[in-house]
């Protein structure tokens, strides 16, 4: 599966006339299609590809036909939700660059309504009919969003560029929403047809024909779980809820010292993530048991699955936190979730013992349940989770080796098995987990092995990738793999292709005394060695045998979970993000000797 360019077939058609009557028939080619499961981005290109074919147009506008036939084909789902459960989201760059007198806030442009664009036009109408508006872009403030529960459909404005990075998790997970192209990416003082934009709006609330399945349930249900009530229903404190105040210096105030520790994981367990692998426990779990959690009403369906069952998605979370402790005090990072890492605010022996009671908590959680589960499920799974330790800590370890090595040799393939180490073991026990809780577990075994090594190969290469693109500076640890010298699939392709003198060369660089100057030569010694390609070939491969290995798998609803959890885990910038000129690192980023 070769990496595709889209700018050409990004035209925006260039009349309105065209636009309309490009419009029509995607209305007309909706009504034919299933409505009962979402379409995927591959479906619809397909779709959209010989729909222009037909009608002599050129390709050049696929990218905005997909759009008019995504929001022709959610029309009805939109319409099934009433507007003050929609969220309308608008482009900050409607607005006139120059003079406007609006500010930013945590959630975007808070816009003045000073009449000098049609940003304030479209929020008025939308506010008055209830909807909740907001003025920013991106996919994962509005995937984040629709988690919490505050709106169950998105209406938007957006330029084709956004809309595409948004379009395999949104589409995928089978989120109602409809959009109307901006006329230029430009960015600045961008256009719209704001007769599209209003008849948007004004989509009547009614009950659809048809309801398409959707993966919000269970992102919601899965997210539910650490919120801090519902939290302390599903795993109660043994010690008493004792707050822990911050850390003074070295010394930090605490009222009971032996429930110090409880108080931290607990507090770390709800704070910050995605709860990706919890979603993918309790997926798996619904999807061999009839994906009843994908319906209209799965909300409720969700209500009647066993606490046993959330309480093992739990302590995959718990594990995963636990290594992420782990993995801060290894690295050294600064920052998790916004804020001070535990070692860095606590000390890495308080954060080492957190992450170890974390570790205890997950074991005790499963084999608590062995009586609701049984004790031939619970024993598996405690396998599986402890096989997955194991491994992760084999990777996590030759990662260490390599990076405290005096011989920094790295091949591809040494840089691979270490991803597959590091990544897969965690997917694949979030989905064993799940699927031998509904039963399916040994019938899956090999297409869930194979699944979760593609797919967390690919993830931690993709994962590499963005340190370089584009507005990788603004993290907080910006350039971490490279200035850390932990080992990369990016740095072993390079030294395959580079001379010995010019590995020797990136290696004095990273071992120099200015950061900035050794991220800028090893990112022009990985472009020279042309390192960006071959990474997203080598994602492409990893993405196309995981969708292989699925595409037979029964029952449906597991096969189209699988295809989601790619869509979902790999999601990538439309095209390839442009690799940073000038890299602006932390003030106090350093080289670690």
């Amino acid at each position: 599966m070769a990496r595709q360019k889209t700018s050409h077939l990004k035209m925006v058609p260039e009349t309105k006339a065209l636009r309309e009557t490009l419009r029509r028939r995607c209305i007309e080619v909706a009504v034919g299609l299933d409505k009962t499961k979402p379409l995927s981005k591959a479906d619809m290109e397909t779709i959209v590809r010989g729909m222009l074919d037909d009608m002599g147009h050129s390709e050049g506008y696929v990218g905005w036909t997909m759009v008019a036939l995504a929001s022709a084909f959610w029309h009805d789902q939109v319409a099934g939700v009433a507007p003050n459960r929609r969220l309308f989201l608008l482009p900050h760059c409607l607005k006139h660059a120059e003079g406007c007198p609006a500010d930013y806030d945590q959630f975007g442009l808070d816009c003045e309504k000073c009449g000098a664009c049609s940003i304030a036009d479209f929020r008025q109408t939308a506010e008055e009919m209830g909807y909740k508006v907001l003025v920013a872009e991106g996919s994962p403030i509005v995937l984040k969003i629709i988690v919490s529960g505050y709106v169950d459909a998105i209406v938007g404005v957006a330029c084709l560029n956004v809309l595409e990075k948004a379009i395999d998790k949104i589409l995928r997970a089978g989120i109602p929403c409809m959009a109307v192209p901006l006329l230029s990416s430009d960015c600045r003082n961008t256009s719209v047809d704001e007769d599209w934009v209003h008849e948007m709006i004004h989509v009547r609330h009614c009950e659809p024909a048809v309801r398409t399945r959707t993966y919000v349930h269970l992102m919601r249900s899965a997210s539910q779980m650490f919120t801090p009530k519902e939290f302390q229903r599903l795993v109660p404190q043994t010690r008493g809820d004792v707050p822990v105040r911050d850390a003074v210096g070295s010394q930090w105030d605490v009222l009971d010292p032996i429930a110090a520790t409880e108080a931290l994981g607990y507090d770390f367990m709800i704070k910050g993530g995605k709860h990706l692998r919890p979603f993918i426990t309790l997926a798996a779990y619904d999807a061999v048991m009839e994906g009843r959690g994908t319906y209209a009403d799965g909300d409720v369906q969700l209500q009647q699955v066993p606490d046993a069952v959330r309480r093992v998605a739990v302590s995959i979370e718990a594990f995963h936190k636990a290594s992420l402790v782990h993995d801060d005090i290894e690295d050294d990072d600064r920052f998790r979730y916004g804020q001070e890492t535990l070692h860095n605010k606590y000390g890495v022996a308080t954060a080492i013992n957190v992450g170890d009671f974390l570790i205890g908590l997950g074991y005790r959680l499963v084999a608590s349940e062995a009586g609701q589960l049984g004790a031939d499920v619970a024993a598996d799974i405690l396998y599986e989770l402890s096989d997955a330790h194991r491994r992760l800590s084999e990777g996590q370890g030759a990662e260490l080796v390599w990076r405290d090595s005096r011989r920094k040799a790295l091949s591809p393939t040494d840089a691979l098995r270490i991803y597959a180490l590091k990544t897969a073991p965690a997917f694949e026990a979030a989905l064993s987990a799940g699927l031998r809780m509904g039963g399916a577990g040994d019938t899956h075994r090999e297409v869930v092995r194979q699944l979760s090594r593609n797919v967390g190969i690919a993830f931690q290469i993709l994962n590499d990738l963005n340190d370089w693109q584009e507005g990788a500076e603004e993290k907080q640890n910006a350039f971490g793999d490279v200035l850390q010298r932990r080992p990369t699939v990016l740095w072993a392709l390079a030294s395959a292709k580079l001379s010995a003198s010019a590995r020797a060369k990136m290696q004095r660089w990273l071992d120099g005394p200015d950061p900035h100057e050794a991220v800028d030569h090893i990112r022009r010694s990985y472009q020279s060695a042309g390192v960006f390609e071959q990474a997203h070939r080598l994602v492409d491969k990893y993405q196309q045998r995981a969708e292989e290995v699925v595409e037979r798998v029964e029952p449906q609803p597991l096969r189209e979970l699988y295809y989601f959890l790619i869509d979902l885990v790999l999601a990538r910038p439309a095209e390839n993000a442009p690799v940073l000129l000038t890299p602006t690192l932390p003030a106090d980023a350093a080289v670690v000797a």
